[in-house]
C-alpha cells in the first residue's frame, strides 16, 4: 500500500490486522487477514501450552508489508498477537523493527479509536521535531 502519510498504527489478533496510514487530518485503512484463519482454541486443564494458535509467518509478512512505506509504526492489540508479530520482525526485518516506536496492549477498539489512540501517541514525538 503506498501511502503519503508518515505514520501508521496496526492493531492485531489471531484472526486480522487493521492497518491505519494517518496524518493529522487523514488516515487510510486495509484488513489483513491470515489464509488458514483458525478457530479459536481453548485451554484445557491438565494440558501443555496455552490452547493459543500461532499466527501464520505468511499473515504476519502481509501484516509487516502493509505498515513498512510508513516512518514510524505503533503495534497495538490484545492478547499475545503483537508480541508474536513483533518476535517475528526481529527475525525477519531489522530495518521494520527501527521504525516501531511501541506496543501496546488495546483491547478491541472500534477504527476511529485506533486512529485517535495513535495520534495522541505519536503527537509528543512529533512535538519535538522541528518544524
Amino acid at each position: 500500500m503506498a501511502s503519503s502519510h508518515f505514520h501508521a498504527a496496526v492493531w492485531l489478533d489471531h484472526h486480522q490486522a487493521r492497518v491505519f496510514h494517518f496524518n493529522v487530518n487523514d488516515s487510510d485503512s486495509q484488513k489483513v487477514h491470515p489464509h488458514n484463519a483458525s478457530v479459536h482454541i481453548h485451554h484445557k486443564a491438565n494440558t501443555i501450552g496455552s490452547g493459543h494458535a500461532l499466527m501464520e509467518p505468511e499473515f504476519m509478512k502481509e501484516v509487516a508489508s502493509a505498515i513498512s512505506v510508513a516512518g514510524e509504526i505503533l503495534v497495538i492489540g490484545p492478547g499475545n498477537a503483537k508480541t508474536e508479530f513483533m518476535t517475528y520482525v526481529e527475525k525477519h526485518d531489522p530495518k521494520l523493527k527501527a521504525k516501531i516506536l511501541g506496543v501496546e496492549t488495546v483491547d478491541h477498539p472500534s477504527d476511529g479509536e485506533i486512529v485517535a489512540y495513535a495520534r495522541k501517541f505519536f503527537k509528543p514525538v512529533d512535538e519535538m521535531l522541528p518544524r
